[in-house]
């Protein structure tokens, strides 16, 4: 059975991982601990007994040696000669059997045994003189000198154990609340965030998350949430106007359209054919602008499907292709990355732009600069004033003199031009010259990318 993960909290999935983590980590501490406490207590309980041995032994000056004094917890001490009986013994042991069977050899003369009963276990060192000491004392007759106390509590029960598992659990709880309290302060800034943005609405999306202080993750996070809802606005007041200019520059041919049905039904001396005639002019307006606001929209939303394009031939073909007089400069093999047929539209736009203002004569320039391909179009006409320089470039917008030498022009060619360029990371401005319009199309070189 999985564990239902996706049914708790990000904060709780974490808590329960630091928890888990850390019980895990202190479950080794504690066995690691618990072996070195009990080999410690083991080795001090055996060094006890073997210095009580040993000092019982030096202290022997007879073969019937007087009963040692213990003054630690070993304080049970026996000397037993070869026959197994008890030749002597401390008060604690007297009157009890040998406290082993067991009989160092003499290649070992020094051993550490554990020997258990129904009663309890006994922990000792058997410890057998020397040769020269034998002989001194008992003849050469071999002894053995036992010295052991009680089995320690903490090696034989498993209080330890326990001890070292409460401690582990404890631990691992307060580790959990901890890592608990600290993600609640981490995510505080992200529920905040949370919060404000279940109150973006489409209607109003001036709103943005709060900050926290900082250069982290959430702040980087909060930041990246603000920029794309000031793109999203962007976006959306933007789609609103042109919703707006399009139901405008659409209802004036639509009405035509309508008017002129309703007279050919309306009035018998109306001549049809010049109504519907008129009609399809209206409707061929529209067609066009509809035509060209799928363009803009293509160019703003589709991918980037770009190519190798050779700017100096493309802007060459333009010209030739023109009936009326162009002046082109070219430098050879000006290279950049685009689609070709978006960039001929923008060409063929600003050509287009500068025949319907040139009083005589258009002048076409494709340059490098700044690893950059710089095409300019100049034309000799009236002019674009400084104020009206940028308003130009938003779709459906056509200064006076636009409309009076193209009344039936749509106002959509330089936005999608300008929308065209910045897609292929470029730009298009209008510059100052001495007569005319000056349009600068920019565009990073190919081997500039």
């Amino acid at each position: 059975m999985s564990f239902p993960a996706n049914r708790l909290s990000l904060q709780a999935t974490l808590a329960l991982a630091a928890g888990a983590f850390s019980l895990l980590v202190l479950t080794g501490v504690a066995v690691a601990a618990d072996l070195t406490i009990r080999m410690a207590v083991e080795r001090s309980v055996y060094e006890a007994s073997q210095r009580a041995a040993t000092d019982w032994i030096a202290s022997m000056t007879d073969a019937r040696p007087s009963p040692p004094v213990t003054t630690s917890d070993v304080d049970l001490l026996q000397l037993v000669d070869s026959s197994g009986n008890v030749v002597a013994a401390s008060r604690a042991a007297a009157g009890l059997p040998r406290l082993s069977l067991y009989w160092p050899s003499s290649d070992n003369r020094i051993e550490h045994r554990r020997a258990c009963s129904p009663s309890g276990c006994l922990m000792f060192t058997a410890v057998r003189p020397s040769p020269q000491e034998e002989q001194v004392l008992w003849g050469g007759e071999s002894h053995v000198v036992y010295a052991g106390q009680e089995q320690p509590a903490i090696l034989g029960t498993y209080r330890l154990e326990l001890y070292l598992a409460l401690a582990v659990l404890t631990a691992s709880t307060l580790a959990m609340g901890a890592a608990w309290a600290l993600l609640g302060l981490a995510l505080r800034p992200v529920e905040a965030m949370r919060r404000r943005m279940a109150e973006v609405t489409v209607t109003d999306l001036s709103m943005r998350v709060p900050v926290p202080p900082g250069r982290d993750a959430v702040a980087r996070l909060a930041h990246t949430v603000n920029d794309t809802l000031a793109r999203l606005e962007s976006t959306v007041d933007q789609q609103r106007r042109f919703s707006s200019m399009v139901s405008h520059e659409l209802r004036t041919p639509l009405t035509g359209v309508r008017t002129e049905l309703e007279e050919a039904l309306m009035y018998r001396d109306v001549d049809p054919h010049e109504s519907i005639g008129r009609a399809l002019t209206a409707l061929d307006r529209c067609h066009g602008i509809v035509e060209e606001m799928l363009i803009l929209a293509r160019v703003r939303t589709a991918p980037r499907r770009h190519e190798r394009v050779n700017l100096t031939e493309l802007a060459r073909d333009e010209v030739a292709a023109r009936k009326a007089p162009i002046r082109i400069h070219a430098e050879e093999d000006v290279m950049v990355y685009g689609n070709a047929v978006q960039l001929r539209e923008v060409l063929l736009n600003l050509l287009v732009n500068a025949e319907r203002h040139a009083d005589s004569l258009v002048e076409v320039s494709v340059t490098r600069a700044e690893e950059q391909a710089i095409v300019t179009v100049l034309d000799d006409g009236p002019g674009i004033a400084e104020t009206e320089r940028e308003r130009v470039f938003q779709p459906f917008v056509r200064l006076d003199d636009a409309r009076r030498r193209d009344p039936q022009g749509s106002g959509l060619g330089l936005a999608i031009s300008r929308a065209i360029a910045e897609s292929h990371d470029g730009s298009l401005t209008i510059g100052d010259s001495p007569r005319g319009a000056l349009f600068i199309l920019r565009i990073p070189l190919a081997n500039a990318l």
